[in-house]
């Protein structure tokens, strides 16, 4: 995505992952302090890979911490998509990656294939102000989680400038005002683009199998009931009214049901098989160079 030349962009490395926000006008002091203090606390409350994280706290056995202000809406939809993926989608799948290798050393040693708990709905509870598990596991909201960051931010931004904002984290984009072309870049080669779509105050989130890949196949993609990587789609795409609520889309439709969540969502998609094929929603208006 190239943003207009009136357009300012502030770019910054967060979580792993390159930021690029526009805006009309330049951001103060002020605005920008507000974004980095909110990703910080998003990071310090969900990330696996830092000790200090609630997350983290409950995986080495706490029980019982403070619910984070996000807990209920994003565990909600985990409970949608689960339910529509066949358990395929699972917010304790993180000692799943990490037995792959995708740990908090970053180790990429895997030691096997791991199965998340299906039961994750009996272990995990969570009221508006605690988060509690049975036993000690791994959360990982990686499946809709930098959504839910980037609306966030969308909407602190929004406070603080009039006129046109895209926030995009690496492929995860949330905007308002004047619509936005977008590529759809292929999963296989990075320089080219399998089509674009047009985006405008709504987000658009996309997730591949090459983004996050590492040794023999493997990759941070996991269908939760086996620990496995998925083998049968390459690349997807989708478009919501938030960000978390694409994001979590983008994640199901690796799996059998993601399309009929994505419907039942309203959620615009395509997606791209492992052997080049491209799907994509009844009425998409995305322009497939196909």
């Amino acid at each position: 995505m190239i943003a207009p030349a009136t357009r300012v962009v502030w770019r910054f490395e967060a979580i792993g992952t390159l930021w690029e926000i526009e805006t009309d006008a330049e951001l103060g002091s002020a605005a920008r302090l507000a974004v980095e203090h909110a990703i910080a606390d998003f990071d310090r409350e969900w990330s696996r890979f830092r000790p200090d994280s609630l997350v983290s706290s409950l995986a080495r056995g706490a029980g019982v911490v403070p619910a984070p202000a996000d807990a209920a809406d994003m565990f909600a939809l985990f409970a949608e998509a689960a339910e529509a993926t066949d358990g395929a989608v699972n917010p304790l799948v993180g000692a799943s990656l990490e037995h792959l290798g995708y740990d908090a050393d970053y180790s990429f040693r895997s030691r096997g294939a791991l199965a998340a708990p299906r039961d994750w709905r009996e272990r995990l509870a969570w009221t508006d102000d605690r988060m509690m598990l049975t036993e000690p596991a791994t959360i990982d909201v990686g499946a809709l989680g930098k959504g839910r960051l980037v609306d966030i931010v969308l909407a602190i931004v929004s406070q603080w400038t009039e006129g046109d904002v895209v926030v995009d984290a690496s492929g995860d984009i949330a905007m308002t005002g004047t619509p936005v072309r977008v590529a759809l870049e292929h999963p296989f080669d990075p320089n080219r683009a399998i089509g674009v779509v047009e985006v405008a105050d709504g987000a658009l989130c996309a997730s591949a199998v090459g983004r996050r890949a590492w040794g023999e196949g493997l990759h941070h993609v996991l269908d939760a009931r086996t620990g496995v990587p998925v083998r049968t789609y390459a690349a997807t795409w989708a478009i919501s009214d938030s960000a978390m609520r694409a994001d979590a889309a983008a994640t199901a439709l690796f799996f059998e049901g993601g399309p009929e969540l994505a419907a039942r969502w309203g959620v615009e998609w395509i997606r791209m098989t492992t052997d080049g094929r491209v799907e994509w929603s009844p009425g998409s208006r995305a322009d497939l160079f196909l």
